[in-house]
Parts: C-alpha cells; sequence; structure tokens
C-alpha cells in the first residue's frame, strides 16, 4: 500500500497544493487521484504565475479574452474558475460521497482586499456565483480584518477556506467567525451545511525561527504549533456549543495544514507530512512534496489529540527568545504582504503576455 494510501486511510485527506491548465490537460491530476489518493487542491497567485508564465497552455485563452476586451483581475477570475471548474468537476464524486465534507477547490478573493470586508464579501459572492460549482471554497485571510468578511460570507451562504492562519489564537478566531455565521444560518432558518476549511501554515515558523535558536530546535516549532491547534481543535469539536450545531446538521470546519514543504535542506522532504498525521484534517500538500512521500513517506500513528509535548516545545523557544503570540502577528501580516506581491505580479504577468500575444498575432496577419 502506497504511503499515500495509508496517512488517507488514517482519516486526513490529502490535496495538492497546486493547479495548471497542463496537469489537468495532460491527465496528471487524474493519476494524482487515483494513484495517490488526491481529494482536493488549493490554489494561490503564486502558483498560477507561475502556470500562466512557464509555457504555452494559457496563450489561447489570454489571447481571445484580450481580444474580447478582457483585462485584470476580470481576465485572470475568468482564467482561474475554468481551471478550477475542471478540478471542481473530477472532484465532485469525492464531494457526494463525503456528505460534501471532502472534494473541493480553492480560489481566493484579491489579497488587496485583506483589510476591506465589505469589499471581501462582494469579492466572495462574486467568485461563488462565477464559479457554479457547490464544492469551490473561497478563501478569505483570517487577519482580524476579515474576521467578519468570514462570518458574513458563511452566513451568506459561501463556502470558505479561512487562510493566513499561523497560531492556536488565530485559528479559534476564525472558527468563531464560521460558528457565529453557522449559527446565524440557524437562527434564519436557513440550512447550516456551508462547507469551510481554516488553513494554518506551519513551515514558515521554522524558516522565520531557526537562524535565532540552537540547532537542537530546528524545524520543531511549527510542529508545536501546530500540535496546540490541533489540541484546540478537537477540544472544540467536543463542546456543547458545536455539539449543537452539529445536531442542527453543520459541517465541521475542518483544520488544513498548509505550507507543508520542507523549506530547510538539511531536513527531511516529508517532514511536516509524517509529523501532522492527524484523523479529520486536511494537509495540502506542493507537488514535489506529495511524490517524495509517494515515493518513501512513512507514518508513524497520529498526532496526540492532548498536543503531546508541545508546551514545553514552546517554552523553549520562549527561552531561546522567541516571542511565540508577536511572532505569529508578523508570520500573519508578513503573508499578507507575499499574496500582495503576488498578486500584483501575477497581473502584471498577464498584462504583459496578452500584450505580447496581440502583437505575435498582428504580425503573423500582416
Amino acid at each position: 500500500m502506497k504511503p499515500t494510501r495509508r496517512l488517507h486511510d488514517l482519516g486526513q485527506s490529502l490535496w495538492l497544493d497546486n493547479i495548471t491548465r497542463e496537469i489537468l490537460d495532460n491527465g496528471i491530476l487524474r493519476r494524482y487521484i487515483d494513484n495517490l489518493s488526491i481529494t482536493g487542491l488549493t490554489s494561490n497567485p503564486t502558483i498560477f504565475d507561475g502556470a500562466i508564465g512557464s509555457g504555452q497552455a494559457y496563450d489561447a485563452a489570454i489571447r481571445e479574452k484580450v481580444k474580447a476586451g478582457k483585462s485584470g483581475e476580470s481576465l485572470f477570475m475568468e482564467l482561474a474558475l475554468e481551471d478550477l471548474s475542471r478540478a471542481a468537476d473530477m472532484f465532485r464524486p469525492v464531494y457526494e460521497a463525503s456528505g460534501h465534507v471532502d472534494g473541493w477547490v480553492s480560489m481566493e478573493v484579491s489579497p488587496l482586499l485583506a483589510s476591506d470586508p465589505a469589499g471581501s464579501i462582494e469579492a466572495a459572492k462574486r467568485i461563488h456565483t462565477q464559479a457554479t460549482r457547490p464544492n469551490l471554497l473561497v478563501k478569505i485571510p483570517g487577519l482580524p480584518e476579515g474576521l467578519p468578511a468570514i462570518e458574513a460570507s458563511i452566513y451568506a451562504g459561501i463556502p470558505i477556506n479561512v487562510t493566513l492562519l499561523f497560531s492556536c489564537k488565530q485559528y479559534l478566531a476564525a472558527a468563531e467567525a464560521y460558528m457565529r455565521g453557522i449559527e446565524r444560518r440557524i437562527e434564519a432558518g436557513l440550512d447550516p451545511r456551508i462547507g469551510s476549511v481554516a488553513s494554518v501554515f506551519v513551515s514558515r515558523w521554522d524558516v522565520a525561527a531557526n537562524d535565532k535558536v540552537p540547532a537542537e530546535l530546528h524545524n520543531n516549532l511549527g510542529i508545536a504549533v501546530a500540535q496546540l491547534t490541533y489540541r484546540a481543535y478537537r477540544e472544540l469539536l467536543a463542546t456543547p456549543r458545536w455539539r449543537k450545531l452539529a445536531d442542527a446538521g453543520a459541517l465541521p470546519q475542518r483544520l488544513l495544514w498548509a505550507s507543508t514543504g520542507t523549506k530547510d535542506p538539511k531536513a527531511s522532504d516529508t517532514l511536516y507530512i509524517k509529523a501532522l498525521a492527524a484523523p479529520d484534517t486536511v494537509n495540502t500538500m506542493p507537488e514535489r512534496t506529495l511524490l517524495a512521500f509517494a515515493e518513501h513517506g512513512a507514518t508513524d500513528g497520529v498526532m496526540d489529540v492532548d498536543g503531546g509535548d508541545a508546551e514545553n516545545v514552546l517554552a523553549r523557544f520562549e527561552r531561546a527568545g522567541i516571542d511565540i503570540d508577536a511572532l505569529a502577528s508578523r508570520l500573519q501580516s508578513e503573508g499578507a504582504q507575499s499574496f500582495v506581491r503576488s498578486w500584483q505580479q501575477l497581473l502584471q504577468r498577464i498584462v504583459d503576455k496578452g500584450a505580447g500575444l496581440s502583437k505575435a498575432t498582428q504580425r503573423a496577419a500582416s
């Protein structure tokens, strides 16, 4: 049995952190579904920027959309949703068989709206309406300014992937926004079955801390934070408040591990996959990490629901001078800024490519 299958059988969903038109066209995504137990995927501006810039798979579509007068964000949204709609259709059987718990794809609102709740709500509505796929999650950053947009979007019936979470505290704030949205739906007599995941980023903790702590602590911070967050997740699902919502038909907002590719070349390339094996969660993996785990990965049980030794590990980091709460805030802020840069680079890529394709068409016609 493949390591990916064993992980799936432990109760964790394996999603691919990648989407390109090429892997849709050449059957690679289909093979990952059939052979590597992939049951969903996530996307981001950096992924699309690389896909659009690295080959010719999008050239014809960009040429036609530019010719039709499309530009900027609207052109990108059409490109992205074309890909994600195809992927969503491929995962639709999983979505239905799992009772809408699994089988999702994700598309984010413009990162420029991270501090604009009203703009995020409207953007989420547009994406949800344009996608016409029930198993598409709209990604909204879980910054403090974004929490009202998450609650309002859930209340409006829009499935949400809360992204850019780094700490247990940030996760619980996102979970609170989700539950408030569901409670409002129940009070209004609306269907409470609205899908959501809370995406906690892991490896960026270690990138930020490794050069500031002794070698024996390297690559331990992200996992310790994840362990405490998993404990909080399991505790929340056992509360009377959540049980009441579940009894009314609400779906759990599943905890999703993001940024699970190993950044330290001296560490195992499957470090975070092995460490974060946990039932009722999602691990969204970069393609290289997925293939590495499929080839030589191993599972060693599942995460402790009580957090294991995470508190002791975090105490060691504190003694080494790492302010965990301050670093969590910094990572979230820097993540939001990085998303903005990626978004702007992506839109410029599309402008440049559209202009180049138009000129090539004109030369060919002359």
